[in-house]
């Protein structure tokens, strides 16, 4: 007779024949009943029963139903169990001793086979047992290990000794159905000060390549630091350089484009003053004409006095009435012809003297625009001279206005021998040529020696 149960997925169960013959005592923790109980397995717990088959089950994570004093139920834990392993004092094959400390992930396989190899090595046994067992066969092997390398090996590559030991001590645990699932150095250390020993001598050795470096450093950062304070320097006086050239062909170009716009305004004085002179010569003639016609016109008003002085004596002769009558007739014609003449000669005088400020202004126009074009040529002809006989011309105008302010002086007293006065004069005098260089731009010394009269009365 057998019972077939349905689990929980994810679970394993297999299935359990009813015993017919006693095996063993029973261990659930579930009520008991006439007929049996239930034996529960959970999840990372492994549950073995027999009974009179010689065909045992094991169930992994679900349940059956076991025999009461029939049924032999036996659980196994199966999380991960951390071991500590230490092996102290433990010779190298340098004959060091080291004392090395490990942890270490275990557990028990569920593959079917190796679940029931750990079955029937670790059934009946607690807990700690089984972790003891472990531990005493990672720590033989570990000792083993030690044996065989060098205190270096050990200590630098950690990694590769652990990976060491887990090959050599897996196929051993594996017998007994445990899978190591890591295997880690937690420390390593000695009584003897050889590890400190090494320490020291790296520690030395990094210092000293420390110490080379920093100085090094120091070198390095000090020819540096000169090769671009020379870097700088040598683009500072570059730059200088240039700024200076800028500078110097700035100012060149300055005074060029100022002895430009000097010679041009000359130029352009030098015209305007020649049409101006034209215009006034055209203006005064107009005045002449207008002179010529009011003459001519006082003329005619002359002509009429005497003929109206003729027809008075006329006049006398005739009767005293007829006399007078006509002299009042005789002078108020000659007053109404005097009126409307006048009227006339003012009004053809109004508009001659229209039409010539008309003409004027259109010739100052024209003579503004002939003064600045002969000025030019006269300036391009004569040059120097051209700007002298400008300068001289308005020397009086400048003598008057710098002399204005001593207009309102009543005494000037010089003080000085003999020739105080001809050597204060000949010094006012030498310093004008200078003066009108600056104002103008031109020597008054070189243009005078240049001039025919000058240069005759000089030889």
């Amino acid at each position: 007779m057998s019972l077939d149960v349905n689990v929980t997925p994810g679970l394993v169960l297999y299935e359990l024949y009813l015993p017919a013959k006693f095996c063993g005592s029973t261990s659930s923790s579930f009520p008991v009943t006439p007929a049996g109980n239930f034996a529960a397995s959970y999840p990372m717990e492994s549950t073995r029963g027999c009974g009179r088959s010689t065909k045992k089950r094991t169930i992994v994570g679900g349940w059956a139903w076991a025999w009461w004093l029939v049924t032999d139920v036996q659980n196994i834990s199966l999380e991960v169990m951390t071991l500590y392993p230490v092996c102290e004092s433990v010779e190298t094959s340098q004959g060091v001793p080291l004392t090395v400390t490990g942890v270490a992930q275990c557990k028990i396989m569920k593959a079917e086979e190796l679940l029931q190899t750990a079955s029937e090595q670790f059934l009946g046994k607690t807990h700690d047992e089984i972790k003891s067992t472990i531990l005493q066969t990672l720590e033989g092997h570990l000792r083993a290990i030690l044996g065989t390398l060098t205190v270096e090996e050990i200590y630098k590559d950690r990694d590769q000794f652990a990976a060491l030991v887990r090959e050599v001590a897996a196929p051993d645990v594996g017998r007994m159905g445990i899978e190591i699932l890591s295997f880690t150095i937690k420390d390593i250390f000695d009584s003897v000060q050889y590890l400190s020993s090494l320490g020291k001598a790296q520690t030395a050795i990094v210092k000293r390549d420390a110490h080379i470096g920093v100085a090094q450093a120091v070198r390095d950062a000090g020819i540096r630091e000169a090769e671009c304070e020379k870097s700088a320097m040598d683009i500072k006086y570059n730059t200088d350089t240039k700024i200076e050239d800028n500078s110097r062909m700035y100012k060149l170009q300055k005074a060029n484009f100022d002895k430009e716009i000097n010679t041009a305004k000359a130029e352009a004085q030098l015209a305007y003053e020649l049409q101006a002179a034209k215009i006034r010569q055209k203006i005064r003639n107009e005045e002449i004409q207008i002179d010529i016609v009011e003459r001519r016109k006082q003329i005619e008003i002359e002509d009429q006095e005497i003929l109206r002085k003729e027809k008075e004596l006329k006049a006398t002769i005739r009767l005293p009435a007829e006399a007078e009558s006509y002299r009042l007739q005789a002078i108020a014609e000659g007053q109404k012809t005097q009126s409307v003449e006048m009227a006339k000669a003012e009004g053809e005088k109004i508009k001659k003297i229209g039409a010539a400020e008309a003409y004027t202004i259109e010739a100052i126009g024209k003579a503004e625009a002939e003064r600045m074009r002969m000025k030019a040529n006269v300036y391009k002809s004569y040059g120097e001279a051209a700007i002298m006989s400008l300068v001289l011309e308005a020397l009086p105008k400048i003598a008057a206005e710098i002399a204005a302010p001593l207009g309102k002086t009543e005494e000037i007293v010089l003080l000085g021998g003999n020739d105080g006065i001809t050597c204060e004069v000949s010094r006012l005098v030498s310093q004008l040529p200078p003066a009108v260089q600056a104002l103008t731009g031109v020597d008054v010394s070189k243009v005078l020696t240049k001039l025919p009269g000058v240069l005759q009365s000089a030889e």
